[in-house]
């Protein structure tokens, strides 16, 4: 019974544990995108029409480190060279570092770009004309709230 009450007593005195944030990519653009989950392996695509949204709780992955969120207009455009933008994340303890790039031509041209915590005191990233402004991108906030990338904001 000691050992119970011990084993008790520990786990009253631990401090609580708070759940992480999600990353989340919503589709505000009138036309359906499509996102794949991209680390050491990779998930999806998944579909977004408009309104939807694709979401993953905020993860380390043991072999890469960090995730990639892919978002192209094509259904196949990971593995077709189609113009891809990135929404990158890194776990780092109770940080995560964000940030927001293109490969292979800019996929929102026209269209706002946001990332932003659901924290209002962390910065954000904002491309008002879906291009990549010069200079880095790079933020870190709390890994406990929620960062989204809105496209067509």
């Amino acid at each position: 019974m000691l050992t119970k009450l011990t084993v008790l007593a520990l786990a009253a005195a631990a401090p609580l544990t708070s759940a992480l944030g999600i990353a989340r990519v919503v589709n505000n653009c009138d036309d359906a995108v499509h996102v794949w989950s991209v680390g050491s392996s990779v998930t999806g695509p998944y579909k977004l029409t408009k309104g939807g949204f694709y979401g993953e709780e905020f993860a380390k992955d043991p072999v890469t480190g960090g995730k990639a969120l892919k978002v192209t207009r094509n259904a196949d455009g990971l593995y077709t060279g189609a113009a891809q933008t990135i929404f990158a994340y890194n776990l780092d303890g109770g940080n995560v570092w964000y940030d927001l790039s293109d490969v292979f031509g800019d996929a929102f041209v026209g269209k706002k770009l946001v990332v932003a915590s659901a924290e209002q005191t962390c910065p954000s990233i904002i491309w008002p004309t879906g291009v990549p402004p010069a200079g880095s991108q790079v933020k870190v906030c709390t890994a406990q709230k929620d960062v989204v990338l809105t496209l067509c904001g």
